[in-house]
């Protein structure tokens, strides 16, 4: 695997999908963020349950982000 796929120039595709990519990820994040923290979201969960439920979606988050650096062995060179 190449080590220098971060600094050849990224396509116009690749660098709109690592935008879209990007802002997804803020708002699962933020979106986590809100299950913990915002009590007035109407949802009928234990503290302990919400916890676990935005661990959850940031988890989901992070995974999703990771995959945007991944190269596709399918993509085109």
């Amino acid at each position: 695997m190449s080590t220098d796929f971060n600094k050849e120039q990224k396509s116009p595709k690749r660098r709109f999908l690592l935008i879209l990519g990007t802002a997804a990820f803020i708002c699962i994040v933020i979106f986590g963020l809100m299950i913990i923290f915002w009590d007035r979201i109407p949802l009928q969960l234990q503290p302990y349950q919400r916890i676990l439920f935005g661990v959850l979606i940031i988890g989901y988050g992070i995974l999703r982000f990771s995959r945007l650096f991944k190269k596709d062995k399918y993509d085109e060179e």
